[in-house]
């Protein structure tokens, strides 16, 4: 995300050429299933994407995909309840890996950096959604609580947990260093940590897997810092919760695209 910075602040901006293009047959990254989607897309234009990635073995490397394989991803995210713990032949490893390149590459206003994220996995995800029981048995009216608790096991019987956070110590040094935007800092970082939090959704239904998204923060902060050894300054924004899919997602209604966008000019 690009602001209008004091005239203090020099920003130095890379730019890579896009250009019409035959897509080439290369290995694709940092979703393997991008390239799934782009075969099944014949006689569409591409656009290339000339980027630097930082992979795990530290070497740049440029990939080529059409835009309509990234709609399509975007398309395919929907909200699957309940899930499975089958992960299929996705591997701990390759989840990390997923989660450590959108947390690297998802934008921030002033490049900033705020987002924070924890995995959590196994007895690890499980203890989440005991700690969340917990909370919630304590404040949850008892002729309300058989359907709390029928949630809280649906999202124990997931695989896994991805907890999103805000450093809330880079926003306030950032609200410092440029105090023209301090109101707008925080507003940004949450931006940014939806774009994160978006990105990985994606990237999980890429990989063949079902997610949802929940918010118990901050009922559950101090217990899940506690647990986990949060840093005091990592603010709780959400928790990503994915797995197998055990069935369809349900029916998504859209309303008229007229209504929500307009145009002015032309190419």
């Amino acid at each position: 995300m690009r602001h209008l910075a004091p005239s203090r602040l020099r920003a130095t901006i890379s730019a890579g050429l896009i250009r019409s293009t035959t897509p080439k047959p290369k290995t694709l990254s940092p979703f393997t299933a991008i390239s799934r989607a782009t075969t099944s897309i014949t006689n569409k234009p591409s656009v290339t994407f000339t980027s630097n990635i930082h992979t795990s073995s530290s070497k740049m490397s440029s990939t080529q995909i059409s835009a309509n394989a990234v709609l399509d991803l975007i398309k395919q995210r929907r909200t699957y309840y309940p899930l499975s713990k089958d992960l299929g032949s996705l591997t701990t490893e390759r989840i990390n890996e997923i989660v450590k390149e959108a947390l690297q590459h998802v934008p921030s206003s002033f490049n900033s950096q705020s987002n924070r994220v924890v995995v959590l996995l196994g007895a690890e995800h499980e203890k989440l959604w005991d700690i969340t029981t917990e909370t919630l048995k304590a404040i949850v009216p008892e002729d309300s609580w058989a359907s709390t608790a029928g949630k809280m096991a649906m999202f124990k019987g997931a695989a896994g947990t991805v907890l999103f956070f805000e450093d809330e110590t880079v926003v306030k040094g950032m609200q410092e260093q440029f105090a023209v935007y301090a109101d707008r800092f925080p507003v940004w970082a949450v931006q940014s940590d939806a774009m994160l939090q978006h990105t990985l959704w994606v990237a999980l239904e890429a990989e063949g897997l079902g997610a949802n998204l929940q918010h118990y923060n901050p009922l559950i902060d101090a217990k899940v810092a506690e647990t986990w050894s949060i840093p005091e300054s990592w603010k709780l924004n959400a928790q990503l919760v994915f797995g197998g899919k055990t069935g369809d997602a349900g029916e998504k209604a859209f309303g008229a695209v007229e209504e929500k966008f307009k145009t002015f000019g032309s190419a």
